[in-house]
């Protein structure tokens, strides 16, 4: 990583923290306050984020690569307005699968076009996933079609999404 630019070489995060990932400690305010920079701008300086943490460029850059290392930071992407991306349907779709076939549907999920977020959850369903479409004919096509025909899925039900905000990203927004 060089030392005045953050940057993405691989694109896309990591799923879970490598297995040889050091066990979790706990975060200072300084730590806290340079996750929410990243949040806001993943590619902000090491020196835009010293000066705004008010430390050195050596410390800023040591505790980035000690939160990498730990997979607290497990990567960096872009945030994408799907609309002006030509995906204009977007629906949360909960499923409720077989029992102990979550490693397989979610293998099968994964592949998805469109699939953006996958969560194994309690309570009514099993599954909730987040798809982007171009409308909502390719998103009838993805559910009826593709999910539906995973043998492992017993049923569906479809949210649609009609307006996004992403709440770790406002201004001024205290947490993580």
């Amino acid at each position: 990583m060089p030392e005045e630019q953050m940057a993405n070489p691989g694109g896309q995060p990591s799923t879970a923290p490598a297995p040889s990932a050091p066990a979790a400690r706990p975060l200072d305010t300084i730590d806290r306050a340079i996750l929410r920079l990243l949040r806001t701008d993943g590619r902000a300086s090491i020196r835009s984020v010293a000066e705004q943490v008010h430390v050195s460029r050596a410390n800023a850059y040591a505790r980035i690569n000690r939160l990498l290392d730990d997979g607290v930071i497990r990567g960096f992407s872009a945030l994408v307005d799907q609309e002006r991306a030509g995906q204009g349907a977007s629906a949360y779709v909960t499923l409720k699968i077989v029992q102990n076939s979550w490693r397989t549907v979610r293998k099968q999920l994964t592949a998805l076009p469109g699939a953006a977020h996958i969560a194994l959850v309690s309570g009514d369903f099993d599954v909730l996933l987040l798809v982007h479409t171009k409308d909502n004919r390719e998103l009838r096509e993805l559910v009826l079609t593709r999910i539906q025909s995973i043998p492992e899925v017993l049923s569906t039900r479809t949210l649609l999404v009609f307006e996004e905000t992403d709440l770790g990203l406002e201004e001024g927004r205290e947490g993580v």
